[in-house]
C-alpha cells in the first residue's frame, strides 16, 4: 500500500503528542522506512515542523468553526485539522482544493472515517477565511506569515562579543532593540532586517494586537500564554515580534568544519565543486548554507570533514580556551558536538572525559567521535545518583571543564518546536537547582587556576546570569572572567556562556 507525505506527517504528529521523541528524531525515523520521493520527504518535514511550531495559531483559526468542546474532538482529528489549516494558511504552493480534499481523505487514515464530513466543513470555512492578500501590519485579521530576508550578518566586535570584566556585551535590551511604544510594529526588527508579511483574513479571529498585546502574541505567533507574558514584560512587543518570526521560520543550517581533517576554505572549495553554496560565519570553523541539504549527502560526511553545529554553539567550546595535552571534563556531553569540538581545539592531544546519564545518548558521542576521527575521548555513564567522576589521580585534577547544562531550550525553539508546548513555568525552579549543582560539581573537580565554562541554550536570565552570580557569591575563590549572550537570529540560535576561573 502506498503511503503519502500527509499520512506520514499525521503519524509523526501522533507520536510527537505521545512524547515518543522530538520531532527531528521522529521525522528521521519515519522517513527511514517510508518510500517517498525527495520532494515528498521535504514536504513531510515542512508539515511536521510547521504544524508543531504554529499549533497555537492554527487552533485560534480553527476554533471559531468548531462548535464542540475541544475535548470532544479526537486528538488525531485535531492533528488532521491542523495539517489542513497549516497548508491553507502558510503554504502558498499547495492549491486550496488540494489541501481541502487531501485533508478530508486523511481522516480515514487516522481511523476517523465518520469524521470526514466534519473535517470537510471546517476546512472549507478555513479556505474561505484565508485570503491571498498580504500586509505589513499586524491585526486581528492578519496572521504573521514570514519575515523579510535579513541582511548578511555583521561581524561581531573584536573579541566575539566577550567582555573580559563580565559585563553584558550583546543583550536583547541593547540599543538596536529598545522597546517601542507601538505594540507589534511592522517595520524593522520584526523580521531581522526585512519587512515582515502578515496574511490577511476575511474577518478578525485573533486578539487585537493593540488592546491585548499578550493575547495577540500568544495566538498569532503560537506561544503559550505564560511564555508570551514573560517575554513581553522583559523585551517589549518589538523584540517579541522579531523573536516570533525567527522561531517560526526554519532555522538555518550551520556546520563546523573539522580542523583535524581539512580547513574551512578547502572544504568550501569542495562544496563549490559540487555546486553547493556556503558562507563563512564569524567563528573560524563555521559555514552557513543559504539552502537546506541532506546532511549525509554533503561531500566529506563519511570522511568526517564536518559536524552539524549551530554557530552560537561553536562559541562555547572555544570559550574554554583549551590547549593540547589538557585533561578536560565535559559534564553533559551528549550528543557530542561540543565534546568533539574540544578535541579538535586540542589537536587530539590530551584526554576528555565525556559524561552523560543516558546510555543511548552517550552512544551518539562515541559515534560522532569515530566519524570525526577523535580518539582522545573517554565516555562515562553517570550513575542514577548523578555522581560525577573525579579527575585522573586526584579529585581536583581536571585542567578545565565544560558544563552545558539541561535547560529550558528557549533559545532554540525553532529547532525544537515542541519544547514551547512541553515546557511549564514551574520547571524553572527545578532546572535552576540542577544547573547550580552541576556547575558547583564541575568547579570542585577543576584544579586551582583552572577554568569552567557554563553554557545553556536558554535566553532566560534566571538560568543564565542568575545561576552564575549565585555560584560566584557562594563559592570562595571563583570569579566570573567573561560571558556572552547569543541573541536568537543574530545570526543564529540563542544561548549563553560564562567562563569562571578558580583562584590559584
Amino acid at each position: 500500500m502506498t503511503i503519502t507525505a500527509r499520512q506520514v506527517a499525521a503519524d509523526v504528529l501522533h507520536r510527537s503528542r505521545a512524547r515518543d521523541g522530538f520531532a527531528s528524531e521522529l521525522v528521521d525515523d519515519a522517513l527511514a522506512t517510508a518510500n517517498l520521493a525527495p520532494q515528498d520527504r521535504r514536504f513531510v518535514t515542512q508539515l511536521v515542523f510547521g504544524v508543531t511550531r504554529r499549533a497555537g495559531t492554527l487552533d485560534a483559526l480553527l476554533k471559531p468553526f468548531i462548535h464542540l468542546p475541544p475535548h470532544a474532538v479526537q486528538p488525531r482529528v485535531w492533528d488532521v485539522l491542523r495539517l489542513g489549516a497549516f497548508q491553507l494558511t502558510f503554504l502558498t504552493h499547495v492549491p486550496k482544493h488540494a489541501a481541502v480534499n487531501e485533508t478530508v481523505e486523511l481522516a480515514a487514515h487516522v481511523g476517523a472515517e465518520r469524521a470526514k464530513g466534519f473535517v470537510n466543513g471546517v476546512m472549507r470555512r478555513i479556505a474561505e477565511l484565508v485570503t491571498d492578500d498580504f500586509t505589513g501590519a499586524p491585526g486581528a485579521d492578519a496572521v504573521p506569515f514570514e519575515a523579510g530576508r535579513p541582511p548578511p550578518p555583521a561581524p561581531l566586535p573584536e573579541g566575539g562579543g566577550v567582555n573580559a570584566r563580565g559585563a553584558p556585551s550583546d543583550t536583547l535590551e541593547a540599543t538596536e532593540f529598545r522597546r517601542s511604544s507601538s505594540p507589534f510594529p511592522s517595520g524593522r526588527g520584526a523580521g531581522g532586517g526585512g519587512l515582515p508579511r502578515y496574511r490577511k483574513l476575511t474577518r478578525p479571529v485573533l486578539p487585537d494586537p493593540h488592546a491585548a498585546p499578550g493575547a495577540y502574541f500568544a495566538a498569532a505567533f503560537s506561544f503559550p500564554q505564560w511564555l508570551a507574558n514573560r517575554w513581553l514584560e522583559r523585551y517589549g512587543p518589538d523584540e517579541c515580534t522579531r523573536l516570533g518570526f525567527w522561531f517560526n521560520a526554519p532555522p538555518p543550517l550551520w556546520i563546523r568544519v573539522n580542523k583535524l581533517r581539512t580547513s574551512r576554505e578547502s572544504y568550501r572549495i569542495q562544496l563549490a565543486a559540487n555546486l553547493i553554496e556556503a558562507g563563512a560565519g564569524e567563528h573560524p570553523q563555521s559555514l552557513r548554507f543559504p539552502e537546506h541539504h541532506s546532511i549525509r549527502d554533503l561531500p566529506g560526511y563519511a570522511a568526517g570533514d564536518f559536524a552539524v553545529q549551530d554557530h552560537s554553539s561553536m562559541l562555547v567550546a572555544s570559550a574554554l580556551g583549551v590547549q593540547p595535552g589538557m585533561r578536560v571534563l565535559d559534564l553533559c556531553a551528549a550528543p557530542g558536538g561540543k565534546t568533539t569540538h574540544l578535541a579538535e581545539l586540542m589537536d587530539n592531544r590530551g584526554r576528555i572525559t565525556a559524561c552523560d546519564i543516558d546510555p543511548k545518548r552517550l552512544e551518539t558521542v562515541t559515534s560522532l567521535c569515530q566519524r570525526l576521527g577523535v580518539p582522545n575521548v573517554d565516555t562515562v555513564l553517570l550513575k542514577d545518583d548523578g555522581a560525577i567522576p573525579d579527575g585522573p589521580g586526584e579529585p581536583s585534577q581536571y585542567d578545565a571543564a565544560l558544563v552545558d547544562v539541561p535547560c529550558s531550550n528557549t533559545g532554540v525553539l525553532g529547532r525544537r518546536p515542541e519544547v514551547r508546548w512541553r515546557l511549564k513555568p514551574n520547571e524553572f525552579v527545578h532546572l535552576v537547582r540542577l544547573q547550580t549543582r552541576l556547575l558547583i560539581e564541575a568547579l570542585v573537580r577543576v584544579r586551582p587556576g583552572g577554568a569552567v565554562v557554563y553554557s545553556t541554550c536558554s535566553i532566560e536570565p534566571d538560568e543564565n546570569e542568575g545561576v552564575v552570580q549565585s555560584v560566584c557569591k557562594g563559592m570562595r575563590g571563583v570569579a566570573l572572567e567573561a560571558e556572552h549572550r547569543a541573541v536568537p537570529g543574530r545570526p543564529s540560535d540563542g544561548g549563553y556562556w560564562a567562563r569562571l576561573r578558580k583562584a590559584k
